[in-house]
């Protein structure tokens, strides 16, 4: 599909942001089209193929994609726009991960729109005591929201202003010491059962049967897959880091099956517009599998990760190992799976018992 025979046009349809297609009619570009973007649909009232407006689609078609907190700097005063801006290209440059860049702005955006025209950069260190206490006090935000919100204010003015660290006394809600959410190897299985279509199974098995976050699944690539000495390459995982698995020899099967059915080219597993599946369509999947299992526990797609952690530990893998794994920076994130795990509380007797 030549590009350069087409032109784009940003819009709106039904209601949904779209890019409409246009070119002059010629039924092989029309085929050519649909073979690349089987999903493309022909608008009568714009007389118009149009797909909708997601980056993978812009990427696909190698048009510019929107900035990181596009929509958020339009309720932000014109005098503080530029500071807005200058965190966000801070944030890039320091090649932070486009969830921690939303975030950031979205934390730092709330706090512009406060002060409205008041220069950001004016801000004492009290004045801005005072708005995480309006935000702990009058928006009752959680403790994970404010160390956020500390986090974002702290580096526009660490790292965008270069001042030293001026905010370094300000106090930090201490987060609330929550045991993973997680499943039993039964529901796992049950799970598992519900789900018919390969591409869906194959994904929910790399997630426990590895571990891996659900960024991590979507993000694996084709050369990532070594099946014939059974590791994958978990590439530019959270903090940066590579670190490898070890492939289930239980999922090879599935994995080949899968790989011939559906052909990816870059992605193990593509999007309906190309680039890498999405993570939403990923939780969808889980969701609708506890719902068919009739898992009635409150347990997102995480809690896979989670079932996998304590479960190897159950089975008495050594808790550096697992860390290593899951690739956590400290042992004492993965310690907290030693909460969780029943596995030496049922081997331990009680004082009564020896009496």
């Amino acid at each position: 599909m030549d590009l350069n025979s087409y032109s784009f046009e940003f819009g709106e349809h039904r209601g949904k942001k779209v890019i409409f297609i246009r070119f002059p009619y010629s039924t092989q570009l029309k085929d050519e089209l649909k073979k690349r973007f089987p999903s493309a649909k022909w608008s009568q009232t714009n007389k118009a193929w149009y797909l909708p407006d997601f980056p993978s689609t812009r990427t696909q078609l190698e048009l510019k994609t929107k900035p990181l907190g596009h929509t958020l700097d339009l309720h932000i005063h014109p005098v503080n726009q530029k500071a807005f801006k200058g965190l966000r290209n801070q944030l890039q440059l320091k090649a932070y991960s486009p969830n921690t860049i939303r975030m950031y702005l979205a934390e730092f955006a709330h706090l512009l729109k406060l002060i409205g025209e008041h220069p950001v950069e004016g801000l004492s260190p009290q004045r801005l005591k005072d708005y995480f206490l309006y935000c702990v006090q009058k928006e009752k935000m959680s403790e994970r929201k404010i160390n956020g919100k500390i986090n974002a204010v702290k580096f526009y003015f660490e790292q965008v202003l270069h001042r030293p660290k001026m905010f370094f006394d300000i106090p930090r809600p201490k987060k609330p010491q929550l045991l993973p959410k997680m499943l039993n190897k039964n529901e796992i299985k049950q799970l598992f059962e519900q789900v018919k279509n390969p591409k869906h199974l194959l994904i929910l098995k790399l997630c426990y049967g590895m571990g891996l976050r659900v960024s991590e699944v979507v993000k694996l690539k084709i050369g990532d897959i070594d099946s014939q000495n059974r590791y994958v390459l978990i590439a530019s995982a959270k903090g940066k880091k590579d670190r490898y698995v070890p492939l289930p020899e239980s999922i090879l099967g599935l994995l080949r099956q899968y790989y011939r059915l559906y052909k990816p080219k870059n992605f193990l597993f593509e999007g309906a517009y190309g680039g890498a599946y999405s993570k939403s369509s990923v939780q969808a999947v889980f969701r609708k599998a506890m719902k068919s299992a009739g898992i009635r526990k409150k347990v997102g797609i995480h809690g896979l990760r989670h079932s996998y952690a304590t479960h190897l530990l159950e089975s008495g893998a050594d808790i550096r190992f697992i860390q290593e794994l899951l690739g956590h920076n400290s042992i004492k994130t993965t310690q907290i799976y030693t909460h969780v795990s029943n596995h030496t509380k049922t081997k331990l007797r009680s004082p009564l018992d020896n009496l």
